[in-house]
């Protein structure tokens, strides 16, 4: 060996020294792996297996966070389509109920205004309705003879407040005419005068006309005028037709 190479190791110093003592055995070591059969091959497939099983675990993890993530978003989707399908639903509720309301209270203020209307028009009817007619009265008859006619001129002196009774005219008559509506008497002063009496109460023209009462005939030979006359002249001159029992 030369001598400077000699002096050259001499000069390292301990660190150095150290260091390529490091060096050495951890080349040593590596060749052991490389030369023992199955050291190298072993640790290789326990780090595999490691890293093999490791990657299972890391994504299962992983994927079961996803599906809870997963199923949170859900449940919260699905509570918040029920609160607005609850919401909704309340909403409808309220805006029907409002409009049944509302729908009574146009009928009510519609059967109110009719039922008023019905009422104004009755009260106008009453206003303005033209009284019924009175009734008229129904139409007294008389039987065509004697007692017919004398009860006609009693309703008829009764009305122009001409006092005189059925017995008294019916006495006079039987006395002056015989119940004769026709009689005429061609005999006595007033006949010689050229105004003979005539009728059931032998009345004379002039007296007829003069005693006369409105609304029955002026033909003197009428039963009913007679005898209304007759009254109303005996009426004047004696009180009554009741207080005559003799000619007049």
């Amino acid at each position: 060996m030369p001598k400077h190479a000699t002096s050259g190791l001499n000069r390292l110093t301990r660190t150095h020294k150290l260091s390529v003592a490091g060096v050495a055995a951890a080349g040593a070591a590596a060749l052991v792996f490389s030369i023992v059969p199955g050291a190298d091959a072993g640790q290789g497939k326990a780090q595999a297996d490691a890293v093999e099983n490791a990657k299972p675990v890391a994504f299962s993890a992983v994927d079961t966070a996803a599906k809870t993530q997963q199923a949170t978003i859900t449940q919260q989707a699905e509570k918040s389509a029920a609160k607005g399908r609850a919401e909704a639903a309340a909403k409808k509720a309220a805006a029907e109920k409002a409009a049944k309301a509302k729908a009574a209270a146009e009928a009510k203020a519609k059967a109110e205004k009719a039922r008023k209307a019905k009422q104004a028009a009755s009260r106008s009817a009453v206003r303005t309705a033209v009284p019924a007619a009175a009734p008229k009265p129904a139409v007294k008859t008389y039987p065509d003879n004697l007692d017919g006619w004398i009860r006609e001129s009693l309703d008829v002196m009764a009305k122009k407040g001409i006092p005189g009774s059925y017995n008294g005219i019916y006495r006079n008559i039987i006395r002056e005419s015989s119940g004769n509506p026709m009689a005429i008497n061609l005999w006595d002063i007033n006949a010689q005068n050229g105004i003979p009496s005539k009728g059931l109460l032998q009345v004379i023209a002039p007296t007829f006309k003069t005693w006369h009462v409105e609304g029955t005939s002026w033909n003197i030979y009428d039963p009913v005028a007679n005898i209304t006359a007759a009254c109303n002249y005996a009426a004047d001159k004696y009180g009554s037709m009741d207080n005559v029992n003799s000619a007049y």
